[in-house]
């Protein structure tokens, strides 16, 4: 939920429960303004009638209420001692409406040439029904005018005032650690998102010059270890052709020689899985799985029939993806070689190319492999010295990069699975 809407959910529960007290309130001090008018009028009628009465003594028979809604009749002098002016609410029965109306009545006496007499006054009153759904009605109008008022407030006013905020959020979305992009934040006259935007431009520079410093420094690093390492790996070619050493000095020499031929993959595979990591291949196109997976088996059916294999590539569909060139490459060459290198000699090696999936099936050992650190990095799978430990951590990295599943199961056969989404 956006923030705009999230404050606009609590002032529509707040509003409720302020227009729902202010409601009760405003209902009954309605209702007693009401009744103190319809009861002032009923006085002041009967202080009217009963100077009329003085005038015109015919007017003590209006016994039965009539046009002038009163009547009055004798009562007694101990009664009229006790009574003061009530007034109460009753029905009564309209010809007009063919119906009961609730009417407001006030009961008096007063004395008249020694007699006493109690005069009735009723007035007709607004139903309370009328007048409580009423004012529902101009409630529940009222409410949705205001909700209406702060949804429109929220989308002139306050998204204007949000603005700098959300354009921040936006820049932070396209915001690229291995692109010379920095974040530009937008001038706003508000001190808060100003001292956000400041924060949010250090962080990201600071970032940004770590990244260039780590990638600098692993590049750096890799290249002058490869310098020596060929240096050292050419002069002990030499002294080897030199045929000046005894048996077990050139094995030394050899053994020598292996160690360092294997830090020297090792050092371009952590190059390359130290680049990955900080996606620095930011090239893409689409590629074509089943001409790059033929390519590759092309280029290693030598090295297959060396170990007395046979590769086949089973295409039942045309697999394209958008990725990086090389690094599509490493991935399934990494794979392909695994299961040359780890495959049982004589036996097939089955590359099956689905529509949104590539298996690489291949004869190993005949039990299944730890899938929990079978992609892990320097985890090895056989005793191999050659072997950097990195191949499968290489392709893994590569496939969760694109966003890819690379999975391993057993059955019969070792099944590498590259799943498309």
């Amino acid at each position: 939920m956006k923030l705009l809407n999230h404050t606009t959910k609590y002032f529509a529960i707040l509003l409720i429960v302020l227009i729902s007290i202010w409601a009760v309130i405003f209902y009954f001090a309605m209702l007693d303004e009401v009744y103190d008018s319809l009861d002032d009028g009923l006085e002041n009628q009967k202080e009217l009638i009963i100077r009329a009465v003085n005038d015109d003594p015919d007017l003590l028979q209006d016994t039965e209420f009539g046009v002038n809604n009163y009547t009055i009749k004798n009562t007694q002098v101990g009664a009229h001692a006790k009574f003061k002016d009530s007034y109460r609410d009753t029905l009564m029965y309209m010809q007009n409406e063919d119906e009961y109306e609730p009417i407001r009545m006030l009961e008096s006496t007063f004395q008249q040439d020694g007699n006493y007499y109690k005069i009735k006054l009723i007035t007709s009153m607004v139903e309370e029904d009328d007048q409580i759904e009423n004012l529902f009605k101009y409630l529940v109008g009222l409410y949705l005018v205001l909700i209406l008022s702060i949804v429109v407030l929220n989308n002139l006013v306050m998204k204007k005032v949000w603005k700098p905020f959300y354009t921040l959020i936006d820049r932070l979305k396209g915001f690229r650690i291995e692109k010379d992009d920095p974040i530009k934040s937008e001038p706003t006259t508000i001190d808060e998102f100003n001292l956000l935007n400041q924060s949010v431009e250090r962080l990201t520079e600071k970032s940004r010059d770590s990244y260039v410093a780590q990638k600098e420094f692993i590049e750096n690093a890799a290249h002058e270890l490869q310098t020596p390492l060929a240096i050292a790996i050419n002069r002990l070619e030499l002294l080897l052709e030199q045929n000046e050493l005894s048996g077990i000095q050139s094995q030394e020499v050899g053994g020598v020689l292996d160690n360092l031929t294997r830090l020297t993959r090792l050092n371009k595979s952590l190059l390359l899985l130290s680049k990955i990591d900080n996606k620095q291949y930011l090239e893409e196109e689409t590629i074509d799985f089943n001409e790059l997976i033929a390519n590759i088996s092309t280029d290693f059916s030598d090295f297959a029939t060396h170990k007395n294999m046979r590769l086949n590539v089973l295409a039942n569909a045309n697999v394209q993806y958008t990725m990086n060139t090389d690094l599509a490459i490493v991935m399934m060459t990494n794979l392909i070689k695994n299961a040359i290198i780890h495959g049982q000699a004589g036996k097939e090696i089955d590359i099956v190319i689905d529509a949104d999936k590539i298996i690489v099936r291949n004869y190993g050992v005949a039990t299944a492999l730890d899938s929990n650190s079978l992609f892990k990095r320097f985890k090895k799978t056989s005793s191999d010295s050659r072997s950097t430990g990195l191949g499968l951590a290489i392709s893994k990295a590569i496939a969760d990069k694109y966003h890819l599943q690379l999975q391993y199961s057993y059955a019969e056969k070792h099944n590498f699975t590259l799943i498309f989404p």
